[in-house]
């Protein structure tokens, strides 16, 4: 899969390099993508999360069993 948070949606985001002449070629912003696996204690089972370095802080702050409540919101498949 592309470079994809499955928490916020951050995807690349795409522009142009352009050089001190001001010629223009097109360039890609990735996220910073991270894989992080987690315990959901509800499910007794380990799920393993494609995450943007701001969404595991998110995580952090509500909580697993909440992160993956949204992700479902989103219409993810944990």
């Amino acid at each position: 899969m592309s470079a994809h948070c499955q928490l916020t949606g951050t995807a690349p985001v795409f522009g142009n390099n352009v050089s001190h002449s001001h010629r223009r070629t097109r360039r890609r912003w990735n996220p910073n993508i991270q894989h992080r696996r987690y315990w959901l204690p509800s499910e007794n089972r380990s799920v393993r999360l494609t995450l943007s370095a701001r969404a595991v802080k998110t995580v952090d702050k509500i909580g697993i069993e909440a992160a993956v409540a949204r992700i479902r919101a989103r219409g993810g498949k944990v």
